[in-house]
């Protein structure tokens, strides 16, 4: 007996149904990475941007603009992530405490990072690696810790 063609007639809307609550899961989880990645990528933005603008404009010493820097952007990025890529499902109560955790552990791995990197590379080129050391680290507690409700 041939295969039902999704495209076909004969593809019934249980078939459809049927494979529908495995790709629901996926889609979920794909649309929240990918909703992450677009607020780490504004975040960052306005990370940079205020780094760049502390040292250049106002001769912050690199390490402290780095610094609070990585605090601006962790502002921009609880608030979007609250509301735009996890949607508040575990309410500010629990997700603000949670996410000031996560927060000053990555301002310890960016600013260790930063500061180690400092030694070999140009300030922003140092940024771009502590960056890199912490995405990893951070989407894991945002997804795994931050936002999801207390069971």
């Amino acid at each position: 007996m041939p295969q039902s063609d999704p495209t076909s007639a004969e593809y019934s809307s249980s078939d459809r149904q049927s494979t529908a609550w495995l790709l629901r899961p996926l889609y979920g989880l794909a649309r929240r990475l990918g909703s992450f990645i677009l607020v780490g990528g504004v975040a960052t933005a306005v990370q940079y941007l205020l780094l760049i603008v502390l040292v250049e404009l106002f001769g912050v010493f690199a390490v402290t603009a780095s610094a609070v820097a990585y605090g601006g952007a962790a502002v921009v990025s609880y608030l979007l992530n609250f509301h735009v890529t996890f949607h508040g499902r575990a309410g500010h109560r629990q997700a603000l405490p949670r996410f000031i955790v996560v927060v000053a552990i990555g301002l310890g791995v960016n600013t260790l990072s930063f500061a180690l990197l400092l030694l070999f590379l140009p300030y922003v080129f140092a940024q771009v690696g502590a960056t890199l050391v912490t995405l990893v680290s951070n989407y894991l507690l945002h997804q795994y810790w931050i936002y999801r409700p207390s069971a």
